[in-house]
């Protein structure tokens, strides 16, 4: 039997209230969150989770709980971008190659993209294995591959990547700075749209400093319980700095799954 399919569009992501009378000088805080959006890429975060919040069981493996269409919606996200973000841990662990399917870069040419998104891998120690398999991959089929670390990252580590083709970016600062990766991205690379793949410790950071602008999200028909499950933003128990509101822009259902798009309200 074929899965019943029903899409939904709530709001609209791009309209702005606008004022019939009065000033037209913008605030000067909508004035400073233009300016940061003009700065740094946009970007767009892609997670699927159970009904009960939960992203991956209690040891962080790679679960296969979602149908081949939210498979298919990841790729497409992907397919959207300039580059595609990836915290290591979540790398390391699911060892994918961040690649598209060949109609997908068939697609991005068509819009005069080139035909795979950048790679982009972030790990503050920089001790990342040049033997995981998007580094076994042709660059110029399925992109670049650029590391933004700290010179924590050993030197026989660094030696290893540049064997790979991997370009690091090393920066003097303890962890990495993600605003400066971002505006790094936009600036030297020309990128306008970044999906982000995860994990939760990545995708938290992003969201505490205000990087996030959009949230695609998959909700799958299963319950895995447990404390130690990370969700959407890890395992931490703190709040983040401060409630971050979502406004939803799309609802779609196909079969027993719910896809959300949600565009992160920016703060006045």
């Amino acid at each position: 039997m074929k899965s019943k399919s029903h899409n939904k569009v709530v709001g609209d992501a791009a309209s702005v209230p606008t004022k019939k009378s009065g000033s037209r000088r913008l605030p000067l805080q909508r004035k400073r969150n233009i300016r940061s959006r003009i700065s740094r890429p946009f970007v767009s975060a892609t997670f699927a989770m159970t009904v009960d919040g939960k992203i991956t069981t209690r040891n962080f493996g790679p679960v296969d709980f979602t149908s081949r269409e939210d498979k298919l919606h990841l790729f497409r996200q992907r397919a959207l971008a300039d580059a595609v973000l990836i915290g290591h841990s979540t790398l390391k662990r699911d060892n994918v190659r961040l690649g598209l399917p060949d109609d997908l870069k068939a697609a991005r040419l068509k819009r005069g993209q080139i035909q795979a998104p950048s790679r982009v891998i972030v790990s503050n120690e920089g001790k990342i294995d040049s033997q995981l398999k998007i580094f076994q991959s042709d660059p110029a089929k399925t992109g670049p591959i650029l590391i933004f670390s700290t010179k924590r990252m050993p030197r026989q580590f660094q030696s290893a990547l540049r064997e790979k083709n991997a370009t690091l970016h090393l920066s003097e600062t303890k962890d990495v700075d993600l605003a400066e990766m971002l505006r790094t991205l936009r600036r030297d690379y020309k990128v306008r749209r970044v999906a982000c793949e995860g994990g939760p410790i990545l995708f938290r950071s992003l969201l505490a400093l205000g990087l996030v602008d959009e949230l695609n999200l998959t909700i799958a028909p299963y319950l895995f319980g447990g404390a130690d499950a990370p969700t959407l933003t890890g395992l931490s128990k703190k709040f983040l700095p401060a409630s971050v509101h979502c406004v939803m822009t799309s609802m779609r259902v196909v079969g027993d799954e719910c896809f959300l798009t949600y565009r992160i309200k920016k703060k006045r």
